[in-house]
């Protein structure tokens, strides 16, 4: 530990400290306005907490909860079940009867139309990728991946089903497969030629209907799946189930934990509302802030948690779970341990072959650019989104600019020379907390639109300039302190 222990506690203390008092603004500004939210927007009984409302305005989690409990955990408990027969009795088959279960999961889930677009999907990318050139490879999965916002296009696919639910189903799982068909595609043009039977159809097939990641993710690059796959360890029975009952127990405690935090507090309800973020305290905007983006991060333990978990049981090693947002004190940072899967896909396929960190200044930012426009267009390419990914963008490069300066040697022998450790730690955090502020108000926009992150704005850094900003940005200096240290004990990459 660099700085003394007590300056550490003392750190930790504010850090663990406002946030529960700004959680408890929180739940007092949703119990102030829970008449008006139930009248809006119907809040739900409460069924884990009796006594207690819930806020159902949070789509993904209410969707997929919906999902799962109705057919998506029972498909995966069938896939759980074959996984585990194959590795008992047929382990050299494995990927093969993975596929087949997942083709039929996916025929029973999306019908027989759903089905057949993703295998189009499948087969449309596989053929493009035959001429083994990464750019017409990215062409098509541009349009592929354009094909799910034409009108005409939604429209038919929408007379398909019963239900918005179920045409969602399919946009969201078309959507994630289009990822792994360019991911299929791309390691075919770069290594085809030399292991052909590597990337074969029916390899990619696998890949693409590998079940527990079929829907919603995470992201597991081929060449990554098709090395694990084919690997044979030894099967323990013993050992998969202490895995899935250590696993259970914890997904359960992180669906409780999300589940809680929406019955106490009212996020989502009161970010579709201007008026109560525009009167509520400073305190409890603060409050709602590290709800929403905390929520989002446990809700994501839970939705990757799951599949994680399935990919552990089948011989893979799943990408990392997201690390604890609190503890986020960088843009950089975010990226590299929020969503690894999607994080490698970026740096393999888009960052790196464009040039990268290792290219001209020009370079560097191009590349960082359009790895930034295809997040915000895959995501969905609204307006908010835009704007989330251009803050992002300007994050990362303001950071690496940073960086860059700073590791000039002559530079570097002046902080040196003129700064202990100590104050250059500090100084760090300083800058971090800056960082950080940026980072909230970007992952704010994501979440709530770009109305919330203008009142976010408005009322920390224009309305409440000095007060309100210095005291958030002290704040978020101690965060920054309690995550750089546990980044450097716990967490090195």
């Amino acid at each position: 530990m660099l700085l003394p222990a007590w300056e550490m506690c003392l750190y930790g203390v504010l850090t663990v400290g406002s946030h529960l008092y700004a959680f408890y603004e929180a739940h007092q500004v949703s119990q102030k306005y829970e008449a008006a939210m139930d009248r809006r927007f119907g809040l739900e009984p409460g069924t884990l907490f009796r006594g207690l409302k819930k806020d159902p305005m949070d789509f993904e989690w209410s969707y997929w909860i919906e999902w799962g409990r109705e057919r998506i955990l029972w498909l995966l408990a069938g896939h759980l079940l074959v996984s585990q027969v194959s590795r008992l009795l047929v382990e050299k088959y494995k990927p093969w009867c993975l596929m087949v279960y997942g083709m039929a999961a996916c025929w029973l889930l999306l019908g027989v139309k759903g089905f057949a677009v993703i295998l189009l999907h499948a087969t449309i990318s596989f053929a493009v990728a035959q001429f083994q050139l990464s750019l017409l490879t990215w062409l098509c999965s541009l349009i592929l991946l354009s094909t799910l916002r034409i009108p005409a296009v939604e429209e038919a696919k929408r007379k398909w089903y019963d239900t918005e639910n179920e045409y969602y189903l399919l946009l969201f799982t078309v959507s994630v497969r289009c990822l792994f068909c360019t991911s299929f595609s791309l390691e075919y043009c770069w290594h085809a030629p030399a292991q052909k039977s590597s990337y074969s159809f029916l390899w990619m097939l696998a890949y693409v209907f590998y079940y527990p990641m079929f829907h919603n993710g995470p992201l597991m690059n081929f060449d990554e799946f098709s090395k694990q796959m084919r690997r044979q360890e030894a099967f323990s029975l013993k050992t998969n189930l202490s895995i899935l009952i250590v696993g259970v127990i914890r997904i359960f405690f992180w669906w409780c934990l999300a589940e809680l935090m929406i019955h106490l507090m009212y996020i989502h309800a009161l970010y579709s509302s201007a008026l109560p973020l525009e009167a509520a305290s400073y305190w409890a905007l603060g409050g709602l802030a590290l709800a929403q983006v905390l929520f989002f991060y446990v809700k994501y333990l839970v939705l990757y948690g799951v599949p994680a978990l399935l990919l552990q049981m089948d011989g893979l090693k799943p990408p990392a779970l997201p690390c604890c947002v609190s503890l986020m004190h960088s843009f950089t940072k975010m990226w590299r341990s929020f969503d690894v899967g999607l994080h490698h896909f970026l740096v393999r396929y888009i960052y790196v072959p464009m040039g990268g960190s290792r290219s001209s200044l020009l370079g560097m930012l191009f590349s960082t650019a359009l790895t930034f426009a295809f997040v915000s267009y895959w995501h969905g390419g609204q307006s908010y989104l835009w704007y989330w990914g251009a803050l992002n963008w300007l994050g990362v490069i303001v950071e690496n600019g940073v960086k860059r300066i700073l590791s000039i040697s002559l530079i570097q022998d002046l902080i040196e020379r003129f700064f202990s450790a100590r104050i250059r730690r500090r100084l760090y955090a300083v800058l971090a907390s800056v960082s950080t502020s940026m980072l909230i108000l970007s992952n704010l926009i994501f979440l709530g639109g770009n109305h919330v992150g203008k009142i976010y704005w408005n009322r920390i850094f224009m309305e409440g300039w000095p007060w309100a900003t210095l005291t958030v940005l002290g704040f978020l200096y101690c965060y920054s302190h309690v995550g750089i240290e546990w980044e450097q004990t716990y967490a090195v990459n």
